[in-house]
């Protein structure tokens, strides 16, 4: 009864802290959806960008997913316990085991995809260079979308404000004037002097850090989980072997 009773105590820790890793893992999806979902909706734009790069958005989705999931696997966990349903332990311990080799194959796409990201977007610049020397400033949605993106991740190009360089904007403000995301100072007019001494970084770099920084956070709350989940399997069939002994 009493080692019953601490299986029945610790199978409320492990998927309290999966049910928390769960909350966890669903507001770090919806933070890489909507804080990344500019810079990938301007690559998206780009005539040469690969096919596949829409799916990155995916990534987000994944992670809501993954975090409803564990959600739903901790209350379930705790209810087989408290209600010592074989039915739902063994339910449970199958979702898990699932979750668990699914959280594996995630974690290492995300480290490969890593370190292959750079050479993705490396591989767009000259054709995203070349939409902005052609749409900047021409294309009012092309235009408002930069400039949101440039306003929010802090970053001026897709290297650097050389980028604008030869576009409809750069032409029609005398061939002397940038975005003003280009220059730290608030001022109304962003020269080739203010936005040189600015170096403000281009938002491929703000976007690969961005990817290199959610890489790391995941990669690391996975690794946690996973012990959390292996624990919690272990316990769940340990429970579900005395309830059937005591039946």
């Amino acid at each position: 009864m009493c080692c019953s009773g601490f299986l029945k105590v610790m199978m409320f820790v492990f998927n309290g802290s999966i049910f928390l890793a769960g909350v966890c893992i669903l507001a770090v999806g919806v933070w890489v959806k909507v804080d990344s979902g500019s810079l990938l909706g301007l690559l998206e734009t780009v005539d040469g960008a690969p096919p596949g790069l829409s799916q990155l958005a995916n990534v987000a989705y994944l992670l809501m997913a993954v975090g409803g999931v564990l959600l739903l696997i901790g209350f379930l966990g705790c209810c087989g316990a408290v209600r010592e349903s074989r039915c739902m332990l063994l339910t449970f311990f199958s979702i898990m085991l699932i979750i668990f080799l699914v959280e594996v194959a995630g974690a290492v796409v995300l480290l490969v995809f890593k370190d292959v990201a750079e050479q993705i977007l490396d591989h767009l610049e000259e054709d995203v260079q070349k939409s902005i020397k052609e749409e900047y400033g021409r294309n009012n949605s092309f235009t408002s979308l930069w400039d949101a993106t440039m306003e929010e991740f802090k970053c001026c190009g897709y290297k650097s404000y050389r980028d604008f360089n030869g576009s409809a904007f750069h032409n029609d403000h005398g061939r002397d004037l940038f975005p003003t995301a280009c220059c730290n100072e608030t001022v109304p007019a962003c020269d080739t002097d203010k936005a040189h001494g600015s170096m403000i970084d281009g938002c491929f770099t703000k976007l690969l850090q961005l990817i290199k920084e959610n890489a790391v956070v995941i990669s690391a709350v996975a690794l946690g989980i996973a012990a959390l989940e292996i624990a919690a399997m272990v316990v769940s069939m340990v429970l579900y072997k005395n309830i059937g002994n005591k039946a």
